[in-house]
């Protein structure tokens, strides 16, 4: 499957995910492990996340998929959200636990 159909492919198949450098138990950079909390601090529980760091192609082209330049980037129902910045803003603000409640409505 072409690199562009999985990355879409996660993000159908999962109403949060996050591309990040590492993994939520091993984070491998300081941006990434602070989303990670955030997400888990707003109570997005189990996220589905995809390591950029063992998934090259991902971590080459996503940049040009979401036209977002870093990682993390987290999207919310395949829409992206922006990486660290913008998600500990929305989580200091309260809106990341209300978006991340609406994402998990079945």
């Amino acid at each position: 499957m072409p690199v562009m159909e999985r990355i879409q492919a996660e993000l159908d198949s999962h109403p949060i995910v996050l591309f990040m450098k590492g993994t939520p138990e091993f984070p491998m950079c300081g941006f990434s492990s602070r989303a990670m909390q955030a997400l888990t601090l707003a109570g997005a529980g189990k996220v589905h996340t995809v390591n950029v760091l063992e998934e090259p192609e991902i971590r080459a082209n996503l940049p040009r998929f979401s036209n977002w330049p870093t990682f993390p980037q987290l999207f919310i129902h395949g829409e992206l959200i922006g990486g660290c910045d913008i998600t500990l803003e929305l989580f200091e603000s309260g809106e990341l636990e209300r978006i991340v409640s609406e994402a998990l409505v079945p």
